[in-house]
C-alpha cells in the first residue's frame, strides 16, 4: 500500500509539472507572438521614419532653392534697375550733349538745332 501511495504522489507530482510545463510553453509562446508583433512593428516605425526623414531633407532642399531663387530675382530685379538707370543717362545725356554743342557752319550760324520744313 505504501508503494502504491508513493506511486500515486509520483503520478500527482509528474501530471502538476506536466500542466506547469505546459502552462510555461503557452506563456512563452504568447510572449514570442507578442515580441514578434512588437518586432514587426518596429520594423514599421523605422520604414515610416526613414520615409518622414527623407521628407524632411526634400522640405530643406526646397527651402534652400526657394531662398536661392529669391535672391536671384532681387540680383535680377537690382541688375534691371541699374541698366534702366543707365539707359535713362544715356538718352538724356544725349539730348544733353545734342543741345549743349550744336555744329557751326561756314557761315557762323549754329545747324542741327531747327529743322527747316518749307521747300
Amino acid at each position: 500500500m505504501w508503494a502504491q501511495l508513493q506511486q500515486q504522489l509520483a503520478s500527482r507530482n509528474a501530471d502538476q509539472a506536466e500542466q506547469r510545463a505546459s502552462a510555461l510553453r503557452e506563456r512563452a509562446r504568447v510572449a514570442q507572438s507578442v515580441a514578434d508583433q512588437a518586432q514587426e512593428s518596429a520594423r514599421s516605425l523605422k520604414v515610416e521614419s526613414d520615409q518622414a526623414q527623407g521628407q524632411a531633407g526634400e522640405a530643406r532642399r526646397g527651402v534652400a532653392q526657394m531662398s536661392s531663387l529669391g535672391t536671384v530675382q532681387t540680383q535680377l530685379s537690382d541688375l534691371r534697375e541699374q541698366i534702366g538707370k543707365v539707359l535713362q543717362s544715356d538718352i538724356s545725356g544725349a539730348d544733353t550733349a545734342a543741345t549743349l554743342a550744336p555744329v557751326v557752319n561756314a557761315f557762323g550760324q549754329e545747324t542741327g538745332t531747327l529743322v527747316n520744313v518749307t521747300a
